[in-house]
């Protein structure tokens, strides 16, 4: 596993950087390209932050609490502990 995600991101956006959200739209999950997380649940912004690491298309996640999880990107779609979640696409046109 890479340990210098932040490091190595830099200059380089991994594809799956960006905003994923469950379809009701309560989960918030902000993939940002230094490596970090931050997810927001409900009205509760900032819910919890910490680092991840992506190999291939699985996700390693540990918040600023000590506490892990993963995930996988199946088909364009992040199964992250029993949710699911899909890309915001920003409609900036």
């Amino acid at each position: 596993m890479e340990h210098n995600s932040s490091e190595s991101r830099q200059g380089h956006q991994h594809p799956y950087v960006g905003m994923w959200v469950t379809k009701d739209g309560y989960i918030r999950h902000e993939l940002l390209s230094n490596g970090r997380y931050d997810e927001a649940r409900g009205q509760r912004q900032s819910a919890y932050q910490g680092r991840y690491v992506v190999e291939g298309d699985h996700i390693e996640y540990v918040d600023d609490t000590g506490f892990t999880a993963d995930g996988d990107f199946v088909d364009g779609i992040l199964y992250h502990a029993g949710m699911v979640l899909y890309r915001e696409m920003k409609d900036n046109s």
